[in-house]
C-alpha cells in the first residue's frame, strides 16, 4: 500500500480489525520513511458494477460517490457514523446481488431512497429534492404531503 503523504510503496499494517459488522478489515499502517500513520479499508467486491445514467452514458460504479450524496444527506441528523456505514454496505450488497453488471442509475435512487426512508425522514426529503430535481417549494410541497398519513378533519 503506497504511503498517501510520502508515495512510499514499501508500508507496514500496525493493526487489523473488522469494520461495518465483519463486512470489512480495517488496517492501521504506518510508513517508516516519512513515520505517517493512516487506515486502509478493504471489503469484499463480488463484481464490477456499472451505473447506465439516464443519458445512456456508463460509468463504474463508485463506493465513494454513493457515501458522499447519503452523508450529505445525513449531515447534521442525528444518525451515528457506524450506521451510516451499515447502510450504505448494505446499499451495495443489494446492488450487486441483483445479479447484473449493469444497473441504471435510476434503481441505485430508488434503493437509497427506501433506504433513507426508514432512516430518517429529513434526509429522505433531501435526498429526493435532488434525485428528483425539484425545482420550487410546490414540488417539496407536493412530495411532504405524499409523505404524510391521510387524516381527514372533523369540520
Amino acid at each position: 500500500m503506497r504511503c498517501p503523504f510520502c508515495g512510499n510503496v514499501d508500508t507496514q499494517v500496525k493493526d487489523s480489525r473488522p469494520a461495518e459488522d465483519h463486512v470489512a478489515i480495517r488496517r492501521r499502517r504506518f510508513c517508516p520513511a516519512c513515520g505517517g500513520r493512516f487506515t486502509t479499508y478493504e471489503r469484499v467486491q463480488l463484481r464490477d458494477l456499472v451505473v447506465i445514467k439516464s443519458s445512456g452514458r456508463r460509468e463504474d460504479f463508485d463506493r465513494d460517490k454513493l457515501e458522499r450524496s447519503i452523508r450529505i444527506a445525513l449531515q447534521k441528523r442525528p444518525v451515528e457514523p457506524e450506521r451510516m456505514d451499515q447502510m450504505i454496505s448494505g446499499i451495495v450488497r443489494r446492488l450487486e446481488s441483483l445479479g447484473e453488471t449493469d444497473i441504471p442509475s435510476s434503481t441505485i435512487g430508488e434503493i437509497v431512497m427506501e433506504t433513507l426512508a426508514r432512516i430518517d425522514t429529513v434526509a429522505y426529503v433531501r435526498f429526493a429534492s435532488v434525485y428528483k430535481n425539484f425545482q420550487a417549494a410546490g414540488d417539496f410541497d407536493r412530495f411532504v404531503n405524499e409523505l404524510r398519513p391521510n387524516t381527514k378533519s372533523d369540520q
